[in-house]
């Protein structure tokens, strides 16, 4: 990952590229971002991420919106992630042999989608979270012991891996515009 393939070019849109390298160790030079802030929904509370996207979806394409525990994995919430299938995933990991995840077909990918997390305590212990594309709820899913939890909110654009192979040859672009963080805690 290089700062320089993370940019704000245009007001309000951050710009995340892979440029292919061609090198056999690390065949690109991609982008990623992490807030510095950390997130925690409360006991009682709840959070929300949203944010509009044009995401790649070809094969070794795998740009992600996801939050993932600041003190262990899991947890890790997959608010919007796309693995190089045409379809864009939202999923829950409570751990490795325990996830949770829902595929469907992303549309027109040159266009913004908007989408949606709504991170919601549930018992004081689990958290609901209800996964929205362009205004549609898409599917809830639930993720076990995340009250009180640390979150690290991360955008990046990795290349490859469980994407598929070979990726692109070229550069390509992964635009975010719009990120919204919404605090529900009490």
């Amino acid at each position: 990952m290089k700062e320089s393939n993370s940019v704000i070019a245009d007001a309000g849109v951050l710009t995340l590229n892979a440029t292919y390298t061609g090198a056999s160790d690390y065949a690109y030079d991609s982008g990623t971002v992490y807030a510095k802030q950390q997130f925690t929904v409360k006991a009682g509370g709840g959070l929300d991420f949203s944010a509009q996207f044009i995401a790649p979806v070809e094969t070794g394409t795998w740009p992600a919106f996801w939050l993932n525990g600041v003190n262990s994995w899991p947890p890790e919430i997959d608010v919007a992630e796309w693995k190089g299938s045409g379809d864009i995933s939202f999923n829950t990991f409570n751990s490795s042999s325990e996830v949770q995840a829902q595929d469907v077909e992303y549309p027109s990918p040159t266009d913004y989608h908007t989408v949606l997390a709504e991170l919601r305590d549930e018992d004081g212990s689990n958290v609901s979270v209800n996964f929205y594309l362009d205004g549609t709820l898409i599917t809830t899913q639930y993720a076990s012991g995340l009250v009180g939890q640390p979150l690290n909110l991360i955008i990046d654009l990795q290349m490859e891996g469980s994407s598929g192979s070979p990726g692109p040859t070229g550069t390509t672009l992964f635009q975010i515009k719009n990120l919204e963080v919404i605090d529900k805690n009490a």
